[in-house]
C-alpha cells in the first residue's frame, strides 16, 4: 500500500512541478466551479449552472476592470492570475446572482476586493487577504455578506484532492493541519460546554462548512501570512480558534472571514513587510547559464538565507506563469539586492523574457520568508552543503559573515561541473581568510582540478575527510532537487539526525 502512495504522490509531483503555484490554483478553482455547474444541473445545488458561470464571469471581469486601474493609478505591476484567482474565489464564497439587483453587490465586493490589495496596504504591500476582507467589510457595512456555498460535502472531494496538491507544491501541509485540528478541538469544546452534540457538530464543521475551502486556498495564501515556519504554526492555530463559530464578542459572532482577517493582523504584526519595484543596476553573468540580476533596491531587512517573490508580466506567458520566488544571494550589508538565475535551453516564458533585461528594466519584488537561516547560537557548528545555483544562500550568509565580522565555524562544500561555472568566488576567496570560515570546492567535470580542489561529486568519503566532526555540526544543503535528497540520504547513512539537517525550500512555483 505505502509502494502505491509513493508512486501517487510522484506522479502528482511531476505534475505539478511543470506549473506555478497560481497557475495550480487557477486551475483548481476552474475545477471546483466546473463540478458546481455539474452538480447544479441535475439539482444537487441551489444554483443553476448558468447562474454560476454568469456570476463567476462577471465578478472576474470586474475585478480585472478593478486591477487595470488600480495598475494605471499606482504604476505597480500586476499579476493576471492574481485578477482570476481574487474573481474565482469570490465566485465560490458569494451567492450567485439569481436576480438582476444581485449584479449590485458582486459588482462592489469584485471592486473593494482589488482595492483591497491597495488601499489597506503598508509599504504597497497588502495586509489581508482581499476576498476576506472585501466579505467582512459588506457584513459591516451593507449587511449582506458571503455564504460561503463552496461547503457542501457534495464539493468536498474536489475541495480536498486539489486543495493537498496545493498544498504539497508549496509546502505548507502543517498550516492545514494545525488550522484544521485547532478548528475542530475549538468547535468540539464549545460545543461540549453548551451541552451539544460533539459528534453531528464536528462532522458538520468537516462537511458542510467553509473549513475546508479556507484552509486549503486562503489560510495558505503566501503574502498575508507569516513567512516562517513557526509564526505560520501559530497563525494557523489562531485562525482555527476563531473559526469556531462559538466565539463571540458580546453580539458580534466570529465568521470564517473575521477569523482569517484576525489572523492577518497577527501576520502583518510578526512578519516583515517588503515590497517595491526595482530596477536592473547589472547584470553579471557565471560561467555559462547562471547569471546575477543586482537590483537598486538600498539597505532592507532580511535574514541571510530567506526568499522573496519577483514579478515580471510578459507577453505571451506559458502555464509556469508570470511570478518566480528566488533566494537572495546579497547580504543584508549591501546595498543592492541580487538574485543569481540558472537558465536552461527551451526554458519558460519568465525566464527568457528575464534574460532580455538589461539595466533600467523593473521587476516587482515582495514577499520576504524563508527558515532557511543560520541559527542565533553563533557558537553552533556549521556546514553549508551546495550544488549548482544552490550556492545562493550561502553567498549572503558568507558575505554577512565577512561584512560584520561574526565568528562562526563554517565548513562549506560546493560542488560545480567546471572550474568556469564557480560563482561568486570573489566573496568565498575572501571568507578564506576569514577566522572560522573554510570553503571546500568540488569540480565533477574537469579531467583535471587546481591544487587543493576535490574532483567529483560530494560523497560520503569526502564529508569524513573534510567535516571529520560532521556528527557536531548542522548542515545547510541548497541546491537541484535530486541532490538535495541524495545528499540527506548520504547523512541519514552518516548517522547525521534529521534535526541536525536543513533544505533550502521556497515555494516552488516553478
Amino acid at each position: 500500500m505505502s509502494t502505491v502512495f509513493i508512486s501517487l504522490f510522484g506522479w502528482a509531483d511531476r505534475l505539478i512541478d511543470r506549473i506555478t503555484m497560481y497557475r495550480l490554483l487557477v486551475y483548481y478553482l476552474l475545477a471546483i466551479l466546473g463540478t458546481a455547474m455539474v452538480l447544479g444541473a441535475v439539482g444537487k445545488l441551489a444554483y443553476s449552472p448558468m447562474e454560476i458561470a454568469m456570476s463567476a464571469a462577471y465578478i472576474t471581469l470586474i475585478c480585472w476592470i478593478s486591477h487595470k486601474v488600480f495598475e494605471h493609478v499606482f504604476e505597480a505591476p500586476t499579476n493576471p492570475e492574481s485578477t482570476l484567482i481574487t474573481g474565482f474565489i469570490l465566485a465560490l464564497i458569494v451567492a450567485p446572482a439569481t436576480m438582476p439587483k444581485d449584479y449590485v453587490f458582486l459588482t462592489a465586493v469584485s471592486g473593494l476586493a482589488v482595492a483591497s490589495k491597495y488601499l489597506l496596504a503598508v509599504g504597497k504591500k497588502h495586509i489581508f487577504n482581499p476576498a476576506a476582507a472585501v466579505v467582512a467589510l459588506t457584513a459591516a457595512g451593507a449587511g449582506d455578506t458571503a455564504n460561503w456555498w463552496v461547503g457542501t460535502a457534495l464539493l468536498a472531494p474536489v475541495v480536498v484532492t486539489g486543495g493537498v496538491l496545493i498544498v504539497r507544491k508549496i509546502k505548507r501541509g502543517h498550516m492545514v493541519v494545525s488550522f484544521m485540528a485547532a478548528a475542530l478541538v475549538a468547535t468540539a469544546g464549545f460545543s461540549m460546554l453548551s451541552g451539544g452534540d460533539v459528534v453531528s457538530t464536528v462532522i458538520k464543521t468537516i462537511s458542510h462548512s467553509s473549513l475546508l475551502f479556507l484552509g486549503f486556498v486562503m489560510l495558505t495564501e503566501p503574502l498575508t501570512s507569516p513567512g516562517t515556519l513557526e509564526g505560520q504554526r501559530w497563525y494557523a492555530v489562531l485562525v482555527g480558534v476563531l473559526f469556531a463559530p462559538q466565539v463571540h464578542i458580546g453580539s458580534l459572532y466570529s465568521t470564517p472571514e473575521l477569523a482569517l482577517v484576525s489572523g492577518n493582523i497577527l501576520a502583518f504584526l510578526v512578519s516583515p513587510r517588503a515590497k517595491f519595484v526595482a530596477s536592473v543596476a547589472e547584470v553579471k553573468r557565471w560561467g555559462s547559464s547562471v547569471q546575477d540580476f543586482i537590483f537598486d533596491t538600498g539597505q532592507f531587512r532580511f535574514k541571510p538565507g530567506q526568499y522573496m517573490e519577483f514579478t515580471l508580466p510578459h507577453s505571451d506567458a506559458d502555464a509556469r506563469g508570470y511570478r518566480r520566488y528566488f533566494t537572495i544571494a546579497s547580504s543584508p550589508t549591501e546595498q543592492h539586492l541580487r538574485i543569481g538565475v540558472k537558465f536552461y535551453p527551451k526554458g519558460s516564458s519568465f525566464k527568457t523574457a528575464m534574460l532580455k533585461m538589461n539595466r533600467d528594466a523593473v521587476m516587482g519584488i515582495a514577499g520576504l520568508a524563508g527558515d532557511f537561516v543560520m541559527p542565533k547560537d553563533t557558537s553552533r557548528k556549521l556546514a553549508f552543503i551546495a550544488g549548482g545555483i544552490g550556492v545562493t544562500p550561502f553567498r549572503s550568509m558568507v558575505k554577512y559573515l565577512i561584512d560584520t565580522g561574526q565568528r562562526r565555524d563554517v565548513v562549506m562544500m560546493y560542488a560545480e561541473r567546471k572550474l568556469s561555472d564557480l560563482a561568486y568566488v570573489d566573496v568565498f576567496n575572501e571568507a578564506q581568510h576569514t577566522p572560522g570560515l573554510r570553503i571546500v570546492y568540488t569540480l565533477s567535470a574537469e579531467a583535471a582540478v587546481p591544487p587543493g580542489f576535490l574532483r567529483g561529486s560530494i560523497s560520503t568519503e569526502a564529508i569524513r575527510r573534510e567535516i571529520p566532526d560532521y556528527l557536531e555540526r548542522q548542515f545547510y544543503i541548497s541546491g537541484p532537487h535530486s541532490m538535495v535528497a541524495a545528499m540527506q540520504q548520504q547523512l541519514s547513512s552518516l548517522g547525521v539526525s534529521d534535526r541536525q539537517i536543513k533544505t533550502d525550500f521556497f515555494p516552488g512555483y516553478a
